[in-house]
């Protein structure tokens, strides 16, 4: 893109990649201390929180005022949501059992396994992931209809993270459903509404640097690994090898699409 500021977007590159490096970091240390590596889920939501907010600053007198405030606003709002929520379906619990499972098979010491293949892995994504948020920042003109249409996707994704959050939370607080498949409301349209909630959260943000000429060759990666890790990394497949032996489970995944929403098969 003419006037793209490459040699800023460089610089923030780096800034991005300390700000990522820094909350895992930290949030080690509370694991360590803790004894629990469960931790690092909170830290994901968090990592881009501060990729976004440290972009912000770092790009100051580049790009143009509004995008950069909306861009920052989105991730942040998005980010600090997961973390309080994961944050609190977590109170009270012992160590996530992948955890458990990864560290198991750790060739010695188990923090030092745990911060090579857990946190600095998350903190090397949170960094791939966040290159629209960060180079939106150095975009100038305003939005034009594709922007706007982002903040639309945006907005349903959050509303499927949300909603999907909340639909499961009060159902498993019910003793009645202990063990049972949730498959109501936005879960009889599809079996992961928060993960596609996820998708579209960063289909959104991409739309966003879409007017951006050549950085948008650079800010596709994002989405791409985003929508490759929830449909076929260590989202959809992980959880559902986790729920496979579950009474119910397979009548439900039967009627029930597996990641974009649609309307229930009747129950045979």
């Amino acid at each position: 893109m003419n006037g793209f500021p490459w040699a800023a977007f460089a610089q923030n590159l780096a800034y991005a990649a300390g700000a990522a490096l820094t909350v895992m970091l930290v949030t080690f240390a509370v694991a360590v201390r803790k004894g629990l590596h469960r931790v690092v889920d909170v830290a994901w939501g968090l990592g881009f929180t501060a990729v976004a907010l440290v972009s912000f600053l770092a790009s100051a007198g580049e790009g143009d005022a509004g995008r950069r405030l909306l861009v920052t606003a989105l991730t942040a709002v998005w980010g600090l949501r997961l973390a309080a929520h994961i944050a609190w379906r977590g109170r009270g619990h012992g160590e996530d059992p992948r955890y458990d499972a990864m560290l198991a098979k750790a060739p010695g010491s188990r923090n030092l396994y745990a911060l090579r293949m857990v946190y600095l892995l998350q903190g090397a994504l949170v960094w791939l992931v966040s290159l629209p948020v960060q180079a939106a920042q150095y975009v100038s003109g305003s939005l034009n209809g594709l922007g706007w249409a982002g903040v639309v996707l945006w907005a349903v994704g959050m509303f499927f993270e949300t909603v999907g959050d909340f639909q499961l939370a009060r159902f498993k607080a019910d003793p009645v459903n202990r063990g049972r498949i949730m498959d109501r409301g936005l879960w009889s349209w599809t079996r992961h509404p928060n993960y596609f909630g996820d998708f579209c959260v960063w289909w959104g943000l991409f739309l966003l640097v879409c007017d951006s000429g050549a950085a948008v060759a650079v800010s596709v990666l994002s989405p791409l690994v985003m929508s490759f890790l929830l449909i076929n990394g260590s989202g959809k497949p992980m959880l559902e090898r986790h729920m496979a032996e579950r009474p119910g489970f397979a009548a439900y995944r039967a009627r029930t699409s597996g990641f974009f929403p649609r309307p229930p098969k009747r129950r045979g």
